[in-house]
């Protein structure tokens, strides 16, 4: 049952990216809850470099930066929580293109404008999205003014 499992999880993390955290989860659920042997799992995965946190931060912070325009708090908050260290975390985090960070979040905060440009509060509402989105205050207001003064 165990090399099974392990096997499964091998052709899986060739596939994709994964972190410690999520493969533990996998393997206690295809275990039926045994965490002695989704350790040793977790562990023969990570010893294979199968799965290697450091790899999976820097591509889950530049995905989600390019692709979904998440700013760097979002994406520290949910590399947290998949129990990633700060020190990889903030490693991650420089992987990220700044220029190319900078210019999705104005094209965030333009097009949020066009969509609230005659709404009374659209000040209000463009700022309370692009921190929703993970970004700072400061980049955040000054995108939002650069938004509504084009």
């Amino acid at each position: 049952m165990e090399k099974k499992v392990l096997e499964r999880l091998q052709r899986q993390c060739a596939r994709m990216e994964y972190c410690a955290s999520d493969i533990r989860r996998k393997a206690l659920k295809a275990l039926d809850g045994d965490a002695e042997a989704a350790e040793r799992i977790t562990a023969a995965l990570v010893a294979d470099r199968f799965v290697d946190d450091r790899r999976y931060a820097a591509a889950f912070a530049r995905e989600k930066s390019s692709l979904q325009g998440w700013g760097p708090v979002k994406i520290r908050f949910q590399l947290r929580g998949k129990g990633i260290s700060e020190e990889i975390i903030a490693d991650a985090l420089q992987e990220i293109d700044p220029e190319k960070a900078a210019s999705k979040l104005d094209k965030l905060a333009a097009d949020k404008y066009r969509l609230l440009k005659d709404d009374p509060q659209c000040r209000l509402k463009l700022l309370k999205a692009l921190l929703s989105r993970g970004y700072g205050y400061d980049e955040a207001e000054a995108a939002a003014r650069r938004a509504m003064q084009s």
